[in-house]
């Protein structure tokens, strides 16, 4: 039953593109033995392509991190006091995410999955802050379904972008002090 059950989710994960490794299906007639074979075999083949993907992901990490680490080509760089407390606040997000009930599981699995990836590239030196922004775009969604329920969540996510405001102000070199702009704002400057 648990071969079947595995079975299952990864085929819907499949189906519904959420795992998107080249896998085959696999015919299933009735036969619990001769499935069950059959499941075991497909769970070790995956375990097998899940394996070498992760690690050509994590090759692929390791190379951009040490491309904008070692070249003098553009790169934004946090202080190490930046660094540090955007660790402590993604720390201090997932804890509170995880004991959230504010939100569906598989909505919470997605947040923690941003957060995991954000984690994962946060170095001294960054070629782009696209997943930072990624997270503040969540978090307007969380603001705007959840209200105030949200606000610690949002507050923390709130703090993490003026950081990466600051980061990108500096690299971009913006006058020290400037205001992260709003797009409402710069439609009204504009209109």
């Amino acid at each position: 039953m648990v071969l079947l059950e595995a079975y299952a989710l990864i085929s819907t994960g499949l189906e519904e593109g959420y795992i998107t490794i080249d896998a085959p299906y696999i015919d299933l007639n009735g036969d619990q033995y001769g499935d069950c074979s059959k499941i075991f075999e497909y769970l070790r083949r995956m375990r097998e392509k899940t394996g070498v993907e992760a690690s050509k992901q994590r090759l692929e990490d390791f190379k951009a991190h040490f491309k904008t680490s070692l070249s003098s080509g553009f790169c934004y760089e946090f202080t190490q006091g930046d660094l540090t407390r955007i660790q402590e606040l993604i720390n201090t997000l997932r804890d509170e995410l995880v004991a959230s009930a504010l939100f569906e599981e598989d909505h919470k699995q997605r947040l923690l999955k941003r957060i995991e990836k954000l984690q994962a590239e946060l170095h001294k030196k960054v070629s782009d802050l696209d997943k930072f922004w990624g997270l503040v775009g969540d978090a307007g969604v969380v603001l705007g379904k959840f209200g105030k329920d949200a606000k610690p969540l949002v507050d923390r996510i709130t703090e993490i972008a003026k950081i990466v405001w600051q980061t990108q102000a500096r690299a971009e070199e913006l006058p020290s002090g400037t205001d992260m702009p709003l797009l409402s704002e710069q439609d009204e400057k504009i209109a």
